[in-house]
């Protein structure tokens, strides 16, 4: 375990990029050969939308880095967060860091990108991919981002957490945003015994179903026990999966200035019927 983290602390920024494209290139020759679903689409012109909007995303995590640094500095000099208050064995501390920045920084900043309208204009340029596969993890309005990662600071300033643990968490996490995203199917039985403890990419489509309710469930992004927990878990048949969103244009899916301008757009808006068309209450 120590070993891990001290690997995760001493990666080079070029080995988190090289981290990001080999996983996103695992999931995305996996998609040729254990395919979810045949979309019939053109991969790479859906992925360039995808990655176009990585690369903002990218430029804002290299300047929002120097606001982490100074938190972390913070946090030495102070001794603030509940590690301080404990002496457990780095196992047990990163274990709590872990699920403390899933619950905070993944479930709870995701639930909250759907239930507070303002922020769900940022979160709909997420949702209104038509096309879900792997580079779908990428595609993230900046500001949209620029949440998550206040949330994710949140999180480090409870647990005061060390540097190394947050790195290694943001390596594991860029793994599970690829693999929950990607067109792949696994074997039924192996899916449902994964579910219980983590998020699978099964679980995952339900939350990209254009309607409502399914489009509030499943917010969970490595952990799947805090949608069993808090009752936002659900299912669906799979044939019933229709990716996008029903208010937003899905002819304009790849339109990167659409898509970039969906938070302001006030002809696109939060699903309004359910997976039988009937009326649901915003």
């Amino acid at each position: 375990m120590e070993h891990l983290v001290e690997f995760a602390a001493g990666l080079p920024t070029y080995g988190k990029v090289l981290w990001i494209v080999g996983v996103m290139a695992v999931f995305w020759i996996a998609e040729g050969y254990y395919a979810f679903a045949k979309h019939g689409y053109s991969k790479w012109s859906h992925a360039r939308t995808n990655l176009i909007l990585l690369g903002f995303v990218m430029l804002i995590n290299v300047v929002f880095g120097l606001s982490t640094a100074g938190v972390f500095v913070w946090l030495e000099t102070s001794q603030f967060g509940l590690l301080n208050l404990v002496a457990w064995p780095m196992w047990a501390e990163l274990l709590v860091s872990l699920l403390l920045l899933d619950l905070i920084a993944q479930y709870g900043a995701h639930y909250a990108l759907h239930k507070i309208p303002a922020l769900w204009r940022l979160h709909l340029v997420h949702h209104s991919d038509t096309h879900v596969d792997v580079t779908s993890g990428t595609r993230h309005h900046p500001l949209d981002f620029i949440f998550r990662e206040v949330a994710a600071l949140v999180a480090v300033v409870v647990t005061g957490m060390p540097l190394a643990f947050y790195l290694l968490y943001r390596l594991v996490t860029v793994f599970f945003t690829y693999w929950t995203h990607a067109n792949i199917r696994l074997p039924a039985k192996l899916e449902k015994l994964l579910g219980y403890v983590i998020v699978t990419p099964i679980m995952h489509k339900v939350h990209h179903h254009h309607t409502l309710p399914h489009t509030d469930t499943n917010f969970g992004n490595m952990f799947s026990f805090w949608d069993r927990i808090f009752g936002t878990y659900g299912e669906i048949d799979e044939a019933q999966l229709v990716y996008g969103v029903d208010t937003a244009d899905p002819s304009r899916s790849e339109d990167l200035a659409y898509q970039l301008g969906i938070p302001w757009n006030k002809t696109v808006g939060k699903a309004t019927t359910d997976m039988n068309g009937r009326p649901v209450a915003p």
